[in-house]
């Protein structure tokens, strides 16, 4: 991309989130293209040109909370948290201005309602703490 992005501004548009969240964002999203299309998520890019390679917006809600929990583990829903992403919403607002900002693309058919509720962080980021066997 030829251009340059103020991506504060544009998280600052999406409702006041962290500019350090676009980033995790970005990264995972290819984890989700890997995961739900599989493949290498080195090529996934943020527009893909590959239709087939779209996922809707609950697979990235899934996508980003298990990313979320392999990159930070029990701090996930602390960190998402420091940048402002409290509720699988923001995820949406997010990427949205992201769309908004020609950073990535939709379908006719993806709205922001695909984002609403699809789990509560509480519980979707409450990982399980390794018992011991004796």
């Amino acid at each position: 991309m030829g251009e340059t992005f103020d991506i504060a501004k544009i998280m600052d548009n999406a409702g006041g989130f962290s500019p350090a969240c676009y980033p995790f964002i970005r990264d995972g999203l290819a984890h989700t293209v890997e995961m739900v299309h599989g493949g290498d998520a080195a090529t996934a890019e943020l527009a893909p040109e590959d239709e087939s390679r779209h996922v809707n917006g609950q697979q990235l809600c899934f996508g980003l909370r298990d990313y979320g929990i392999e990159r930070y583990g029990l701090l996930a829903r602390d960190v998402l948290g420091r940048w402002g992403i409290r509720q699988t919403e923001d995820f949406g607002k997010i990427i949205f201005a992201m769309v908004e900002a020609g950073l990535m693309r939709k379908t006719d058919d993806d709205t922001l309602e695909d984002f609403q509720g699809v789990y509560d962080f509480d519980d979707a980021f409450d990982v399980p703490q390794p018992t011991s066997q004796n």
